[in-house]
């Protein structure tokens, strides 16, 4: 009889530990920035729900990707979630390293609330198959960031309406752009019309350049037939690369090698009028500047705007057990729910996908730069997502990259990345 009644009191509190698992941990790689800070924040809240701990990692910009696939080498990885680029996903997906989320997905989340280019974009491969890799994280767009102080200057107001014969105000076209960056650009006063993205580390120069290819008439290449030649050196697209090249004249110091960071601290300084970069990148400039900052989308040429895609999806790790990809599933599906969302949007630079969200009067208030990322979306495109990006990416860079330099010309350039 005691025997008996010892073996239930250890079930019980066998059954019991089980229960609490205090050694269950999900683990998540993702880059080093303000949204990261706000998955920890809401990871913590869904220990205290479940029981289940949860670790964010954040890895710097720079070195993130190269951490990333290093890691997927091993046997094992140190990560069971890895919020990973859109780039990222053909390979992820081909290689055998992203979990295939294609049934399961649908399950955590009704894909018809998210919108289409982000479910397009980050969470499918290919694109637009239906085959998921990816569950939608963190939404992200490029947009310009101006200095909303000087544009609302009546002495700056008067100055520009004499010479260019229209209103000073944010530009709706690439032309009304040019104007306005040749305007503000005082080198000896130490001021600066714009910076744009011509960074040569990792992706910045060919996000900064796209807008241009693509409002022109270019494209990277033909999606469904996969021909380049002819595409990616059209005539639209030399033009758009010459219009890119011809800004430089406008920018800040350094401008022409110009990378995320650099750009925000070309405008946190005070010098530059007009500044191109990723939306969550913005809040510490909002904290700092207030209402001297003001935001608008990338301008359009003709009726063509075009916006470069960011953002990233929570992926699976398949190099971590089968134990940890079921948790990682409880953590993914945990965060798309529709008061989870409503909560990730309100930390600085968190972005939902959830189009009922996006357009809801919440999320437009609660940051300064919301209401213009939530216009950019449907401009959103993206670029290479497969699994030999990282090689197109390179001779992209070094291409475009020497056209800005003008040891090639723009349609030398473009020949060669051909």
């Amino acid at each position: 009889m005691v025997q008996r009644i010892l073996c239930v009191i250890i079930l019980v509190l066998v059954v019991t530990l089980r229960a609490a698992r205090p050694d269950e941990k999900i683990t998540i790689w993702w880059a080093q920035w303000e949204p990261a800070d706000a998955l920890q924040v809401l990871g913590e809240k869904f220990s205290k729900e479940t029981g289940i701990g949860v670790e964010v990692i954040q890895i710097p910009w720079t070195s993130y990707q190269d951490q990333v696939f290093l890691n997927f080498g091993n046997d094992a990885t140190d990560f069971d979630i890895v919020i990973g680029d859109s780039q990222w996903i053909g390979r992820g997906a081909t290689k055998g390293l992203y979990l295939d989320l294609t049934e399961w997905l649908p399950t955590a989340v009704d894909m018809s609330s998210v919108h289409p280019q982000a479910a397009r974009y980050l969470c499918e491969y290919p694109p637009g198959s239906g085959s998921f890799y990816a569950a939608p994280c963190e939404t992200d767009a490029i947009g310009f960031i101006y200095r909303r102080d000087w544009f609302e200057d009546p002495a700056e107001k008067k100055a520009f309406e004499t010479r260019y014969g229209r209103d000073l105000m944010p530009p709706d076209t690439w032309q009304e752009f040019r104007d306005i960056a040749e305007f503000f650009h005082r080198p000896e006063q130490k001021r600066y019309g714009t910076s744009l993205l011509t960074g040569r580390e990792y992706d910045s120069i060919v996000m900064g350049f796209q807008p241009f290819l693509w409002a022109w008439g270019g494209d990277w290449g033909d999606p469904e037939t996969f021909e380049v030649d002819g595409i990616l050196n059209s005539v639209g697209a030399v033009e758009g690369l010459r219009f890119f090249i011809d800004l430089m004249q406008y920018t800040t110091e350094g401008g022409t090698n110009a990378d995320y960071v650099f750009n925000l601290e070309a405008f946190s300084n005070g010098s530059t009028a007009m500044v191109l970069d990723y939306f969550p990148f913005y809040p510490g400039i909002v904290k700092q500047m207030g209402e001297d900052a003001g935001f608008f989308r990338v301008p359009r040429n003709g009726q063509r705007r075009f916006i470069s895609l960011g953002g990233q999806g929570f992926s699976i790790s398949t190099k971590t057990s089968v134990t940890q990809q079921d948790l990682a599933k409880k953590f993914i599906a945990w965060f798309q729910k529709r008061e989870i969302q409503e909560e990730w949007i309100t930390f600085p630079g968190c972005f939902t996908a959830n189009i009922k969200l996006l357009e809801s009067k919440k999320f437009r208030e609660a940051s300064p730069y919301n209401k213009t990322f939530a216009e950019s979306l449907d401009y959103l495109r993206d670029f290479w997502n497969v699994p030999v990006y990282n090689e197109l990416l390179a001779a992209a860079v070094q291409n475009i990259g020497e056209a800005l330099d003008g040891v090639q010309e723009p349609k030398q350039a473009l020949d060669a990345l051909v």
